[in-house]
């Protein structure tokens, strides 16, 4: 680092306080990979996203479509990183959207963000409780309503989100890697000890993403991508996010394509390709155990199930985590009231933030416990409900995200000048764009598919429209504040840079 880019992060830091920035140089790359690789909840998508999609897909391809997916992510992260070494802002979505496509569409994509990630952080808690109530059951023949569990992880997970990063990192930390672990024993042993069919690579063969279903499980498995696109809402708590966030983004795509495709693929080696479909429609969330359990016996299983249910507590604190730095970012920016826009005491957190995020959580689930009318045990309301909705709102939130942030990638080079000298990128992120918006149509058309309900479902309309709500409301508060405030909105999206603009002017 220079003198003057130091002096000028010194100057950044200390205006104003410490309060109007996030602690520096507290994550390394170690540490910020995995922050955002737990939000990937890879026990999760393994148990859960991948049989799911198997059987309501029906189709075999899964393995394929996770390579696929891996490549038009590669292309979105190109342009996203490149963004990253010039935008340094805990609002990575609507910061770049803002450069790019100016502070209306930022405002507008903060408000979406703030949703989107909201709702799948707390959609998680349906499953989890669910989950969490069934080990109860089973191990201490103990009764108790999912929601409890739920509220219980909701308290603690806002208590980790008070404390530092670094905590929260070695929490993440721990836990993933067991995780990740478990899952690739499982992988060596179905090949191993395949099905009848043996080692097949048929789940690898282009003719088998045919068929009306192949939409739909693109957006059922770009779902297990989310978490890669984190990195750049942690930037400004790394020593150099010029370098760090790159690595990091380009590690978790290619780690989670490779892992979660070779994934999927042991789950038809170890069924047999001409079974996955069936099996999967027959045992759902329970194949991955079944299987488990013949293979590697019951004791390893049981460890299975709790690593699932932490595992899904590590995608929610990541998730948590995230929203209470989008919700600082917003506040610092006057998107959202000031006191969000400061930092916590000595852990230097984004302390209201994450109050915000533990409330909402709590809401959510005690409307939901209050609309709970099943007997306990029955994952109709907690698991087909809140996960469902939640994860699907979220999703559908984060991909429109990703195109709007690869098209502001060209706009904001564009504008530079220096169009021809990144060129190759421009063209990546217009492909990613593309492709993320054909993604985000099948989503929106196959809504009522991706949440359970009828084709002719009122649900497939309001679901959707909350996120088309929450870029409304947002692009109508950016219009007023150009209107009221021309440079409160010149600021959207500057972050810490705005600060030492404003301390320069004064000077």
């Amino acid at each position: 680092m220079t003198t003057e880019s130091s002096s000028r992060a010194d100057a950044i830091s200390t205006y104003k306080g410490h309060e109007r920035a996030l602690r520096a140089d507290r994550l390394g790359t170690g540490g910020l990979l995995l922050s955002v690789l737990a939000a990937t909840a890879p026990l999760m998508v393994v148990a859960g996203v991948m049989p799911t999609t198997f059987a309501v897909m029906g189709i075999v391809g899964q393995p394929l479509l996770f390579v696929v997916l891996g490549v038009v992510l590669i292309l979105f992260s190109i342009g996203y990183a490149e963004m990253s070494r010039h935008v340094h802002n805990a609002g990575a979505f609507y910061a770049y959207i803002s450069r790019g496509l100016g502070g209306t569409a930022g405002a507008g994509a903060a408000l979406v963000a703030l949703v989107a990630y909201n709702a799948l952080q707390v959609g998680i808690y349906g499953i989890f409780g669910f989950e969490v109530s069934g080990l109860f059951a089973t191990y201490a023949d103990l009764e108790i309503a999912w929601w409890i569990p739920a509220l219980v992880a909701a308290l603690a997970v806002g208590a980790l989100g008070w404390l530092k990063i670094d905590v929260n990192a070695r929490v993440l930390g721990v836990l993933l890697v067991i995780e990740v672990a478990l899952v690739v024993i499982f992988d060596i042993a179905a090949v191993a000890d395949p099905a009848k069919e043996g080692l097949s690579l048929h789940a690898f063969d282009p003719g088998t993403l045919t068929g009306a279903g192949v939409g739909t499980a693109l957006c059922f498995c770009i779902a297990a991508f989310l978490g890669f696109e984190q990195a750049p809402v942690y930037a400004e708590e790394t020593s150099r996010p010029h370098i760090l966030v790159p690595r990091v983004m380009f590690l978790a795509v290619g780690g989670v394509a490779v892992f979660f495709a070779l994934s999927s693929w042991a789950l038809t080696v170890a069924t047999g390709p001409a079974a996955i479909v069936g099996e999967s429609q027959k045992q759902s969330a329970g194949l991955l155990f079944g299987l488990t359990e013949s293979r590697l016996g019951a004791t390893f299983t049981d460890v299975l199930h709790v690593l699932f249910v932490t595992g899904m507590f590590a995608a929610m604190l990541s998730f948590h985590n995230v929203v209470a730095r989008y919700s600082f970012a917003m506040g610092r920016e006057g998107l959202l009231p000031a006191a969000f826009g400061r930092t916590t005491g000595s852990s230097g957190a984004p302390g209201t933030g994450s109050l915000l995020q533990t409330a909402v959580a709590v809401v959510v689930v005690a409307g939901f416990a209050i609309a709970d009318d099943k007997p306990v045990g029955d994952p109709t309301e907690p698991v087909l409900h809140l996960f469902t909705w939640g994860g699907n709102i979220g999703a559908l939130g984060v991909i429109l995200l990703m195109a709007a942030a690869s098209f502001s990638v060209v706009v904001f080079f564009a504008r530079r000048g220096s169009a021809g000298a990144q060129a190759w990128r421009l063209v990546t992120s217009a492909l990613a764009g593309t492709a993320l918006l054909v993604i985000a149509g099948y989503t929106v058309k196959d809504f009522d598919v991706l949440v359970g309900a009828g084709p002719d479902s009122t649900l497939s309309l309001l679901l959707p429209g909350i996120i088309a709500l929450a870029l409304l409301a947002g692009v109508a508060q950016g219009l007023v504040l150009r209107s009221r405030s021309p440079e409160a909105h010149a600021r959207i999206g500057l972050g810490n840079e705005a600060f030492q603009l404003e301390k320069e002017a004064g000077e």
